[in-house]
């Protein structure tokens, strides 16, 4: 697996965004190369929380122009990440009937996200 520090390369901060944190969803941008379960993966190791769901989306360069010279600025992946805000302890089948629990706890935000609460 790739570090996830070279999969999640910043928050992206905005007023929908900052909404969207009382929802549980948070915003980054992503490497290009990276997918949904290597996105989620990386957030569950980096912050300790529960990923539910990952949506990515893709952004081509916009065309800028400096005098005659034309180019484009470049492209970059965004991820929304909705984590868990209640999560449960994970419950499994022992043999002979019982039943025991995780021990893994998990965080209800991202506190790291780039804004103080």
């Amino acid at each position: 697996m790739k570090n996830p520090h070279d999969i999640i390369l910043r928050p992206i901060i905005t007023e929908q965004s900052m909404e969207d944190t009382m929802l549980g969803k948070y915003t980054f941008a992503v490497a290009k190369g990276a997918t949904k379960t290597e996105i989620g993966k990386a957030c569950e190791l980096l912050f300790e929380v529960k990923v539910i769901r990952v949506n990515t989306m893709n952004f081509s360069g916009k065309k800028r122009r400096m005098g005659k010279t034309s180019g484009r600025t470049a492209s970059w992946k965004k991820a929304v990440v909705t984590i868990d805000l209640d999560p449960a302890a994970a419950e499994y089948a022992l043999p002979g009937g019982k039943k025991g629990t995780s021990p893994k706890r998990y965080k209800t935000e991202i506190a790291e996200f780039g804004f103080g609460q």
